[in-house]
């Protein structure tokens, strides 16, 4: 039989644990305006996993679902608990700051300190920017503008508020991580809305949901569970309105294809009725940045962009994914180690078709810069392959890309010629004997004909290619199945300044590119072997 707690004893069980101190003691206004005790919800319980494990965490919220509040909570939790803590909450303009460190204050405010006396720190200073506490511990609340922030301090805890929209991201952040405590239980934790690609959040956030940054990574879909309880008159307000509109309840056959991948997904038919419900007033466009179900549609800005960007998402939400290494059933041994790393394979070599392929290169840089890229397509269309590495040099790529494009039939290849282009040509032709390459038409200046290997980017080619590249994804006679292929014409846009094409300057645009030139042998539909 299990001892029974004291009173003392459940009370340090309480103030140990994060999630029953938060029950207990952390008092919010919820979206009634009544004042209540905070129970974390699936997601913030989700992320608090995250937190509890990470120093560095970052969330790309979906509306009102209480991430802000977890790391108020979170910050308030340490300065009770860890004396001399040293907290600093961030936010971009006054009146957000001022509303975040009220809800901060009010928390400390409602602790039962009458009731519990000795269990909390008294409060020695409480003002419209610090709160001290008598065990030391200080909670300050700044404002992101031009000063590095946390310059000359060294903090426990720092919480950046919709660090989207910080002014000079980058330098911000820098300036933050150097004044984070280098102990095991410091915590920077970035909580934001998304506003659009053109930013450094959006690429911290897409590097750490790649996996390929210190900081983790979390998002939670519109569809989340902590919505059921929040948004639960308005799911039964938009099940009432699809129930009269339509004369009966939804059911799973009457869902297009977007619905049937959001069911799959875990969306309910109440929260697919009450997404209808939404799309009577708003356009997908809008709904996918106020309610995304993935973090790819939080990002999601028309802008300049070259692409349809509606289009993207749903391809992406549509994507198979690459095959296993261990279900490929004949691959060259020189591409095996690539796989499920550089090299991803959606369908194996069918000797019965024809296949075509772009390639963009690039200098090796040591992991960092331009890749270089190569995409295949089969006769149909239908995206076969996908390649890309920022780390070999070209004579490495080269062989890489004759193994790959011998194994699937000596496909048609369009290269692009521009810079260390020309040289994988050479290397591809004299000295591995491929021939089976597009070859654009020339004159020169006696009007003489003459064709030479590769395809040269210019202002005035550039965009043709692109516009073809396009017109084919858009109308569907392509389908593409690398999501980041997609994740990168995206962020393609078009300078209205200048005219140039290109990615905006937070990611990198080479599967654009090969993609593009696909396309371009596909059209030719030339064969020289």
């Amino acid at each position: 039989m299990a001892k029974k707690l004291t009173k003392q004893e459940k009370l340090q069980r309480i103030m140990n644990d994060f999630t029953l101190f938060c029950k207990n003691f952390v008092h919010i206004v919820d979206n009634a305006g009544e004042l209540v005790k905070l129970d974390l919800n699936d997601q913030q319980i989700e992320f608090n996993d995250i937190v509890n494990k990470q120093r560095f965490s970052i969330v790309a919220k979906s509306r009102q679902l209480g991430f802000s509040v977890y790391a108020l909570a979170r910050a308030f939790f340490i300065a009770i608990n860890k004396p001399n803590s040293n907290i600093m909450i961030v936010s971009y303009k006054e009146d957000s700051a001022r509303e975040l460190f009220n809800r901060l204050k009010r928390m400390n405010q409602y602790l039962p300190r009458d009731k519990y006396p000795n269990l909390f720190p008294d409060t020695v200073r409480d003002n419209r920017n610090e709160l001290i506490l008598s065990n030391g511990s200080s909670v300050s609340s700044v404002t992101a503008g031009n000063k590095d922030i946390g310059r000359g301090s060294t903090y426990t805890m720092i919480h950046l508020s919709e660090f989207a929209f910080y002014g000079n991201q980058e330098k911000q952040l820098l300036s933050a991580e150097q004044a984070l405590a280098k102990s095991e239980d410091s915590r920077l934790i970035i909580e934001t809305t998304s506003n659009g690609i053109g930013n450094h959040y959006y690429k911290l956030f897409m590097s750490a949901y790649r996996g390929h940054s210190k900081y983790t990574a979390y998002f939670a879909p519109f569809y989340s569970s902590g919505y059921k309880k929040m948004w639960a008159d308005e799911y039964e307000e938009a099940w009432k309105w699809y129930r009269s509109y339509f004369k009966s309840y939804p059911s799973v056959k009457d869902l297009d294809e977007d619905e049937k991948v959001l069911h799959e997904k875990g969306a309910t038919l109440k929260q697919i009725a009450w997404r209808q419900w939404k799309l009577m007033d708003m356009d997908l466009q809008e709904f996918w940045q106020e309610f995304p179900s993935n973090p790819m549609e939080s990002f999601v800005s028309s802008g300049n962009s070259v692409f349809e960007q509606n289009k993207i998402m749903q391809r992406i939400n549509h994507i198979m994914p690459a095959i296993n290494k261990k279900d490929i059933q004949d691959i060259p041994d020189s591409l095996k180690k690539y796989i499920g790393k550089e090299l991803y394979i959606y369908h194996e070599y069918d000797k019965k078709k024809k296949y075509y392929a772009g390639i963009d290169t690039a200098t090796a840089s040591s992991g960092t810069g331009d890749y270089s890229t190569i995409t295949i397509l089969d006769e149909e269309g239908i995206e076969v392959a996908s390649f890309g590495s920022n780390k070999l040099p070209v004579y490495k790529f080269a062989k890489v890309a004759n193994d790959l494009l011998r194994h699937y039939g000596q496909a048609f290849v369009a290269i692009e010629r521009n810079n260390v282009g020309i040289v994988l040509i050479e290397k591809l032709r004299d000295d591995y004997g491929y021939l089976n390459m597009y070859k654009e038409k020339l004159f020169d200046q006696r009007g003489t004909h003459k064709k030479q290997l590769g395809f040269t980017t210019t202002k005035t080619s550039k965009p043709v290619l692109i516009e073809k590249f396009k017109e084919q994804f858009e109308l569907g006679y392509i389908l593409l199945n690398d999501k980041e292929t997609l994740e990168q014409m995206q962020i393609y846009q078009i300078n209205n300044d200048n005219g140039k094409m290109g990615n905006s300057g937070v990611g990198n645009d080479d599967k654009v590119i090969s993609a593009s030139l696909s396309v371009l042998a596909k059209l030719e539909n030339k064969w020289y072997v």
